[in-house]
C-alpha cells in the first residue's frame, strides 16, 4: 500500500481510460486552447457539459473573462494536436498552441479545431471550484460531428491507446 496519499492517487487515476479533447476559447483578439481529458457530459435538457482546467492555465483565465469555450473531441489520428494544446511541442517563437491549425467557429466565435471528431460550442453555465482547478459547466449552443466510422483518441495509464476494430 502507498501512504503518499497524492501518489496514489496519481496511480489510481493513471488507469481511468478516457478521452481526449481541446478545449478553446476567445476574448477579443487573444485566444487560448489546452488538452483536457476531465470532461463528461451532465444533462441533455439543457444540453450541459463539464470540463475541469488548472486555475494557472491561459486557457482558463481567458475562459473566465469571455464566458465562453468550445470543445473539440480528438480522433485517433490527433495524438499531435494532443501534445500540441498540451505544451509539449516546441513552437516558432511568437506562435501560440494554434500554430498551423485550421479552425472555425460558430455561434460564440471560440475556435473550434476543423480535423476534431465532434465538437461543442459552450457559454459559461456555471463555475465551481475544484481546489486547484476550476469546473465550467457549459452549456451548448451549437454541436456537430464527422461521419461515422469515428475512432476516439484514448489516453490509458499515462499513453495514447488505440480500439481494436472488429470486422
Amino acid at each position: 500500500m502507498i501512504h503518499d496519499l497524492t501518489e496514489a492517487m496519481r496511480l489510481t487515476m493513471r488507469l481511468w481510460t478516457c478521452g481526449v479533447t481541446v478545449v478553446t476559447t476567445k476574448h477579443g483578439d487573444e485566444q487560448a486552447g489546452m488538452t483536457a481529458s476531465s470532461f463528461t457530459s451532465i444533462s441533455l435538457e439543457p444540453p450541459l457539459i463539464l470540463v475541469c482546467l488548472h486555475k494557472k492555465s491561459e486557457t482558463c483565465q481567458l475562459i473566465n473573462e469571455s464566458r465562453i469555450f468550445s470543445v473539440s473531441i480528438l480522433g485517433e489520428d490527433h495524438e499531435n494536436l494532443s501534445s500540441q494544446f498540451a505544451g509539449y511541442v516546441d513552437l516558432p517563437e511568437g506562435e501560440d498552441r494554434f500554430y498551423n491549425v485550421e479552425t472555425e467557429t460558430h455561434v460564440t466565435g471560440s475556435p473550434i479545431l476543423k480535423d476534431a471528431i465532434a465538437w461543442m460550442d459552450c457559454k459559461l453555465y456555471g463555475i465551481q471550484d475544484g481546489f486547484t482547478h476550476w469546473i465550467f459547466v457549459g452549456e451548448v449552443l451549437a454541436t456537430g460531428r464527422k461521419d461515422d466510422p469515428l475512432w476516439p483518441l484514448v489516453y490509458h495509464n499515462r499513453a495514447y491507446r488505440h480500439f481494436t476494430k472488429e470486422g
